[in-house]
């Protein structure tokens, strides 16, 4: 017997809500999918018993960290590692990225699972003696590290390069030098500044058409090392313009987390593949999802993940860098951690309520696995701040 929730809403009311008592997804596991490849970038699960300084040296709790990337590889993912879904630069550091990229790799050979990991410079602060060397130097160290482990590369953007390069050019040197010593080919990732607003004007470029073309020249001119490109721009016309600009055999990866149904259902042109922070709030439901789609069954698919959107948009609302305290929250509501904690302290990135209508939100998407288990949870959350529950059930 489910519970009924006082909920807060905008302007301090409560309000009755009694979730529903949907049943969970049934999905198939153990194989991945067949029309499309899909990454799930995954967050970490931090250590609440740590006693250290949760805002500067956060412990990772590796146990229920690598259960989650086993659940997500039972789901037919591939496992993004160590991207921002981790907190990449924002609480998750590059020594403890080395230690999580080594364990998750380890893990995935067990499994078979598929998994390509994150590298970048942030070892490496942004300043005013920074050079395009030093940067080079960095990203090569990390890149190093990742091949020499087994993982693929996913080459993240540079908060360090966007401070220091002066110029298109610049951007073409740096990432032509590195592509031509990596060994496989790399899933390069431009990242909007929405998601990091140190990253604004990227490839030399405020006006992102020009931005697009230099980063589409640095494909073309490197593209025996490109496996494919992951856009989180939140722009959809522009990703599929891109998309069908792209070399053959370049895949796009969607990381537009507000119009991805559309994206990977793709148009007569062309598709968009997926490396998606979202998916590992929803995975149920886009496993599901796409197993349809490997049916043939665009209607069942466009019936489960639409569902999701208007979840998937609140998550990733502004300020949108803070859509991993949303994730988190949605792992804590199923029972993939014990509690709602994060590293850096980023449980407090969101709001009561919009904690709140993220629940309702995953309830009317059918993603809470377990309703009478999730309501325990987010009593807890609601009691430590101040709204009192009552006893209703019904």
């Amino acid at each position: 017997m489910v519970q009924s929730l006082n909920l807060p809403k905008a302007g301090g009311d409560l309000y009755t809500y009694t979730p529903s008592q949907s049943k969970p997804f049934e999905v198939e596991t153990g194989k991945p999918f067949e029309k499309r490849t899909a990454f799930s970038a995954a967050h970490v699960v931090c250590n609440p018993l740590a006693d250290v300084d949760p805002l500067q040296n956060a412990e990772i709790d590796w146990e229920r960290t690598m259960e989650y990337r086993h659940y997500l590889w039972s789901l037919g993912f591939g496992v993004a590692e160590a991207m921002d879904t981790a907190q990449r630069g924002m609480g998750l550091s590059w020594e403890s990225a080395k230690e999580l990229i080594q364990r998750s790799i380890q893990e995935s050979r067990s499994v078979n699972g598929r998994i390509a990991c994150g590298t970048g410079t942030d070892q490496l602060l942004p300043g005013p003696g920074v050079t395009l060397a030093d940067v080079e130097n960095a990203y090569a160290e990390q890149c190093e590290f990742v091949e020499g482990e087994g993982g693929q590369i996913i080459l993240m953007a540079s908060r360090a390069l966007a401070a220091c390069a002066e110029s298109p050019e610049d951007y073409e040197k740096v990432y032509g030098n590195i592509l031509r010593k990596v060994k496989e080919p790399v899933i390069l990732h431009w990242l909007g500044d929405m998601f990091d607003p140190a990253l604004k004007g990227y490839w030399g470029h405020d006006n992102l058409d020009e931005a697009r073309d230099v980063c589409l020249k640095i494909i073309r001119d490197n593209i025996d090392k490109v496996d494919g490109i992951k856009i989180s721009l939140l722009d959809k016309q522009r990703e599929i313009e891109m998309r069908n600009m792209l070399p053959d055999g370049v895949k796009m990866y969607t990381g537009d987390d507000f119009n991805y149904p559309e994206l990977i259902k793709g148009d007569d042109q062309g598709y968009s593949d997926a490396l998606l922070g979202i998916f590992d709030a929803i995975a149920p439901a886009a496993s599901a999802g796409l197993r349809a789609l490997d049916e043939g069954n665009i209607n069942r698919y466009h019936e489960i993940l639409d569902k999701t959107v208007p979840l998937a948009r609140h998550i990733f609302q502004k300020p949108t860098f803070a859509y991993k305290t949303g994730v988190v929250f949605m792992a804590y509501l199923n029972g993939h951690q014990s509690h709602f904690r994060m590293i850096g302290g980023a449980e407090g990135s969101r709001s009561i309520i919009h904690l709140s209508d993220l629940f309702v939100m995953a309830d009317e998407a059918g993603l809470l696995m377990d309703p009478d288990s999730a309501v325990k949870k987010i009593r807890l959350v609601l009691e430590q701040a101040g709204i009192e529950q009552g006893v209703q059930t019904t």
